[in-house]
């Protein structure tokens, strides 16, 4: 491993600064900087600034001296130049999102609970399946509950704290939610999201509640999550979801969904959407993320005939479905499910866009993995739902 920093001659802030970069790899330069202490937050996309009262601990430790033009030269032949299609930053509806890098045995992964309180014995048999795909999986956060509220998994500042922290260590690949139940709405305003997109596109995994972090990952990060199963799930579920889930992570898989016709006809676009109730209580927030040009994908549970009539109702008024291209219904169960399918078709319906439902996707034993931020298409003729792009590269 060669690590290079060029001379302390950039002013910004009334200091002047270094650059710190590897000719190896970015993972080989965070585990540097870590060691000299470096602060996470000074990395910018594929090299540290440094300020010049550090350069020369830097170089004791081991940086070797270079002019900033070999520094630069060496990033782009070593393509660590990040292209500036890769860069994390907001993106607007309808538009293809930032895909991660697969997932290969080996590789590290952090499963949070960003949300409700993880039943530890279920969290378990969900962290041995993930191992036996190869992977390290770390947890270093508690399974705890808020010292007050007993249906969240920790603090507001604890639980943002920790995907936080986990989406920014240098060699995590994938953040797993433990569970949904609620919460995630709670912690997005206390993320800080310049040292996120810093740390570059990495997978985020969950569904349920979790659809609150997909809407904030996809507006504020422009990066493609996935909509699958919690971390806390996979021990209890089915084998073909649980294979599924690896092939879209680990072999770039692109799956097509059964369906049923509700109206007709095919259209192609950015899969957006999640769980119902928590995309309607996402309205006039910042990280709201609306349909305009997408197929949206819904599911829920428990939610009566009434209650996801208001919730569609609301969306519509709000305008959240303008520019739709079509619809792709998940399950809807613990509910009556015969008067939920009268109300999805009533008002879905109107829109005039094909709508397909019946897919097993949501809070169902079959419940399969699906990209957010990818193309797809909903072929009602034929039943399907299609993804077009992996969801990884």
């Amino acid at each position: 491993m060669s690590l290079l920093i060029d001379p302390p001659t950039w002013p910004a802030r009334g200091r002047t600064w270094s650059h710190l970069a590897s000719d190896v790899s970015v993972e080989e330069l965070h585990a540097f900087a870590a060691r000299a202490g470096l602060p996470s937050q000074a990395f910018d996309g594929d090299h540290y600034d440094v300020p010049e009262q550090a350069y020369g601990r830097l170089v004791a430790a081991g940086a070797r001296p270079v002019a900033s033009r070999e520094l630069v030269a060496t990033l782009v032949e070593t393509g660590q130049r990040r292209r500036k299609g890769q860069m994390l930053r907001p993106r607007r509806p309808g538009a293809r999102l930032v895909r991660p890098p697969r997932l290969s045995p080996g590789d590290t992964v952090a499963v949070v609970a960003p949300a409700g309180r993880v039943p530890t014995d279920r969290l378990e048999r969900g962290l041995a399946v993930l191992r036996s795909w190869g992977l390290d999986v770390q947890r270093d956060g508690p399974v705890g509950t808020h010292p007050r509220l007993g249906h969240l998994a920790g603090t507001d500042a604890d639980r943002a704290g920790e995907l936080a922290a986990a989406w920014t260590r240098y060699d995590v690949r994938a953040v797993f939610a433990a569970r949904g139940g609620a919460g995630a709405h709670r912690v997005i305003d206390r993320l800080p999201w310049d040292a996120l997109a810093a740390a570059g596109p990495r997978l985020l995994v969950g569904f349920s509640d979790i659809t609150a972090l997909h809407e904030a990952f996809g507006s504020r990060l422009g990066v493609v999550t996935v909509h699958g199963p919690n971390a806390s799930s996979l021990g209890d579920t089915d084998r073909g979801v649980v294979e599924a889930l690896r092939a879209l992570l680990m072999d770039a898989d692109r799956p097509v969904l059964p369906g049923r016709v509700v109206v007709p006809g095919s259209a192609e676009g950015v899969l957006v959407g999640g769980n119902l109730a928590v995309l309607a209580a996402s309205l006039g927030t910042p990280t709201s993320r609306p349909a305009d040009g997408g197929i949206v994908l819904l599911e829920d549970v428990a939610e009566p005939a009434y209650r996801v009539d208001r919730m569609l109702t609301q969306l519509l008024r709000a305008g959240w479905f303008d520019g739709v291209r079509g619809v792709a219904l998940g399950a809807f169960t613990g509910t009556d499910v015969e008067q939920v399918d009268a109300v999805l078709a009533e008002r879905l319906g109107a829109l005039g866009v094909p709508v397909l439902a019946g897919l097993p996707v949501g809070h169902v034993a079959g419940n399969r993995a699906v990209p957010l931020g990818v193309r797809a298409r909903v072929d009602v003729d034929a039943g399907t739902l299609t993804v077009l792009d992996p969801a990884v590269r």
